[in-house]
Formats: C-alpha cells, sequence, structure tokens
C-alpha cells in the first residue's frame, strides 16, 4: 500500500486536490508535505518527500524506495544531516559511510531514510567546525561541544515521528546504533527492531566513535584492530 493509498495516513496533496484541502493540511498539521518528486539515484529509485517543520522552518524529507505497506515492519534509517560527512565525505565521522549504507539497503529492501535538517547533533555546522578546532586540541566530541555551552546531543525526532505517522508505519526495523532513537520512537508508539548499522572505522574517526560509545550510549563493538 503506497502512502496515497492507506487510509490511516494522510493523503499526499498532488495537483488533483482542491487549494482549500491544501491549505487546510498545511494550517492543520505540524509537520505537513509540501513537495514529492521522482528521484533515480547512484542507490536506486527513490520518491522524495519533502515536510516543512512548521515550527523552525527546517526542511525534512523522506526518501522512499518501493511501496509502504503499513501492515508490515518498515526498514527505516533516522539520519541527521551532516554537511562535512554527506557532502565533502569527510573521515573525521561515519556519517557519510551510514548515509550511503543506508541507501543501498532501502534500494535492495525497500524502505525509507528519513533525512532529518540537524546538523552537528543539533548545535548547527559553524558550532560543529568550532567543536572540530577544539577537538584538534585534544578535547572529544562531546568534551568540545560542553566547552562551547551546548549538551552532548541536542538533537529531538518528534519530526520523524509525524513523518512516519504520515505513512501510516506503526512498526520499523531501524537501522541505527542510539538508543536514543529507539527510545523517541517508542515513546510514542511506534514498534522498534533495532538493526546494528555500524560500518567500520578509520584512524581519524576512531577517538570519535568510541566516545559516542562510552560517554553516549551508542551501541558500538570495536575489533582489538580499532583499538590499536
Amino acid at each position: 500500500m503506497s502512502p496515497k493509498d492507506c487510509s490511516s495516513a494522510p493523503r499526499l496533496h498532488l495537483p488533483q486536490d482542491s487549494p482549500l484541502e491544501v491549505v487546510t493540511r498545511f494550517e492543520t498539521e505540524a509537520v505537513p508535505v509540501v513537495a514529492k518528486a521522482h528521484v533515480p539515484s547512484l542507490f536506486g529509485k527513490f520518491t522524495v518527500y519533502g515536510f516543512l517543520e512548521k515550527l523552525t522552518g527546517k526542511e525534512h524529507i523522506a526518501i522512499v524506495a518501493g511501496e509502504i505497506d503499513a501492515r508490515k515492519r518498515i526498514a527505516v534509517r533516522m539520519h541527521s544531516e551532516c554537511w562535512t560527512g554527506d557532502v565533502m565525505g569527510s573521515l573525521k565521522c561515519d556519517c557519510r559511510a551510514q548515509l550511503e549504507g543506508a541507501l543501498r539497503y532501502i534500494g535492495e529492501h525497500g524502505g525509507m531514510v528519513l533525512y532529518l535538517r540537524q546538523e552537528g547533533r543539533g548545535i548547527g555546522l559553524l558550532n560543529k567546525l568550532k567543536a572540530y578546532a577544539l577537538q584538534e586540541q585534544g578535547l572529544d566530541t562531546v568534551e568540545a561541544n560542553h566547552h562551547l555551552g551546548f549538551e552532548d546531543d541536542l538533537r529531538t525526532y518528534e519530526s520523524a515521528v509525524e513523518m512516519l505517522r504520515f505513512f501510516g508505519v506503526t512498526k520499523v526495523k531501524l537501522l541505527t546504533n542510539n538508543p536514543r532513537k529507539v527510545q523517541a520512537l517508542e515513546s510514542a508508539g511506534i514498534h522498534v527492531q533495532r538493526e546494528a548499522h555500524q560500518l567500520g572505522s578509520n584512524p581519524h574517526n576512531l577517538r570519535y566513535l568510541q566516545t559516542k560509545a562510552a560517554k553516549s550510549g551508542h551501541i558500538l563493538d570495536f575489533t582489538e584492530e580499532d583499538a590499536l
């Protein structure tokens, strides 16, 4: 069942909808859909839905592969924007590997990637660059955030919940190593089966990953070779 057909989810407002329907939907929903397009990519053919978080003005997207049958468990990756990783291919994090891995997975098996605009674990790109500079001086990723006056992770997932509700999704196979994401969905009544999404490390991001495991509770395994 597609999002358009799913009786438990709002219909997408395509051109045949009346202007009044579109306006009503936009005014009553906190995170309404405002755009939809088909996007072929290196990882498969996707349908991309654009959501607007009205409270903040942030533009989130759902990258969908295949038909979404809300009666089944849907593979989902909640990916927070990382300009340095996603765009530059920075080796200081594992974000690009996680994004590309998720796109390949849903391209083959179906599901969706929710791309959330909360850069730098919620502190923004410029503050993340400041945190990078502090890490070059010896602080770890959590200590750098604290030095700048931020918590270790300011991300929230209410918008992701609203996006899943649009599709009528109540059961997910969540590609994540972060228990906070699991808790956020489960607290909203979405049943979560966690699927590990660890895609290796390199000398530039090993300390970052170890810090996320030790201080932020991420579920990560490190081999003896990683620890060297």
